[in-house]
């Protein structure tokens, strides 16, 4: 029987797996570096744990059933993930990816990945006939995030692996933001989904966890020849809470999609407010296309100030979100692109993908909307005069 995808949250990698032997309506925490083998012969499913263990393997099920895929692997951090997915690629390649792409990526492909001989093209990809141009010869990878952190540019999914198929290239793409709750990229032709599961699928601010996942087996094995080589897995007590914060992730994200549209719509019409970046707004350049692959707006906005003394005075005057990296939480988290996320993005680099010193990013919690407004009102007030 088919079943939505908020039924699955609830139950998959849990319906028949390893707790149906005792009953348990959870999965248990396989808590052992090693299995023992009743023969020299023929090893069991798991031997050592860092090849694989029973806790991360539901995990990994239950990842792989919500985004469709065949194949899931967690990882100790989201940029875990994006290390592993990028180490498919070998000397001599080129990746043509986006411009406005989290700074722990940028980092890694402009600074790391130039040592052992793979390239780089950062491209505007709201832009194909910009993505087409920047591909060569070489590139092997067209790199995705969508939509993108911090200023939320959305890219045409499907246009972009037509791209990819046309140039025999693989597709990225990094799902953080949306979740499979909202946006089914593997549906739409791509080759390898992405998440820094710290966000929004576990919740709650209380782990570092990554993911990818695929559709096609031999892509998945090979993602697995990674995970196993390098080691970085996700521990057992990081996969068990993941799998039990994803149960809620529609309840999460909805309540805080529907406030995050109300703040967007109330931050767009303050005066202060030189731009509201949110895909909710039929002003957003990228409205239909997001309308077209996604069914949310997602929780998540950004927000330009004239300057840095007026971002500075709405940090120091609100009082109800946190000030903090990262996003995604149950509790709202208003962050500070230029000194947190993008921080190891060159100033230069970072004014060319409007990551101004007046730019706030807030993700949206689960407290009241209208609390939330209030507090935005006084502190916009008060960082007016700054």
């Amino acid at each position: 029987m088919t079943q939505h995808i908020e039924t699955a949250l609830i139950h998959a990698g849990v319906r028949d797996g390893y707790e149906n032997k005792k009953g348990a309506v959870n999965v248990p925490l396989y808590v052992s570096s090693t299995f023992h083998q009743e023969s020299i012969d023929a090893f069991g499913e798991f031997d050592y744990a860092r090849s694989g263990n029973p806790t991360r393997d539901a995990l990994e099920k239950a990842v792989a059933e919500l985004e469709g895929g065949v194949r899931a692997h967690a990882f100790a951090s989201g940029i875990a993930a994006v290390s592993a997915a990028l180490m498919l690629l070998s000397q001599g390649d080129h990746i043509v990816i986006t411009e406005d792409v989290y700074g722990g990526t940028y980092r890694l492909v402009s600074k790391v990945l130039p040592r052992f001989g793979i390239s780089h093209s950062f491209v505007d990809f709201t832009d194909l006939a910009a993505v087409e141009a920047a591909i060569t010869p070489t590139t092997k990878l067209l790199y995705m995030e969508t939509p993108s952190n911090p200023t939320l540019g959305i890219t045409d999914i499907r246009g972009v692996v037509a791209l990819a198929k046309q140039h025999k290239c693989l597709t990225f793409l990094d799902n953080t933001f949306m979740t499979p709750l909202h946006q089914r990229p593997l549906d739409l032709g791509v080759d390898v989904v992405i998440h820094s599961a710290t966000k929004f699928l576990s919740g709650h601010s209380d782990i570092i966890a990554g993911l990818t996942v695929t559709a096609d087996e031999q892509l998945g094995n090979d993602l697995y020849f990674i995970q196993n080589s390098f080691g970085n897995i996700l521990g057992v007590q990081d996969s068990f809470t993941l799998l039990q914060n994803m149960k809620t992730t529609d309840v999460r994200f909805s309540r805080s999609s529907e406030s995050a549209q109300k703040i967007a719509l109330f931050l767009d019409a303050n005066p202060l407010v030189e731009q509201v970046y949110y895909p909710g707004l039929a002003s957003h350049p990228g409205y239909a296309i997001h309308q077209s692959q996604c069914t949310s707006a997602g929780a998540v906005l950004s927000f330009r100030l004239p300057n840095y003394e007026a971002a500075k005075a709405l940090v120091e005057a609100i009082k109800i979100p946190v000030f903090a990296v990262s996003l995604g939480g149950v509790e709202s988290i208003l962050s500070y692109p230029a000194k947190m996320s993008h921080a190891a993005m060159e100033t230069d680099e970072r004014a060319k993908r409007g990551i101004t010193d007046g730019l706030l990013r807030f993700s949206v919690g689960l407290e009241h909307v209208d609390d939330l407004i209030a507090d935005f009102a006084q502190a916009l007030e008060i960082a007016a005069k700054a």
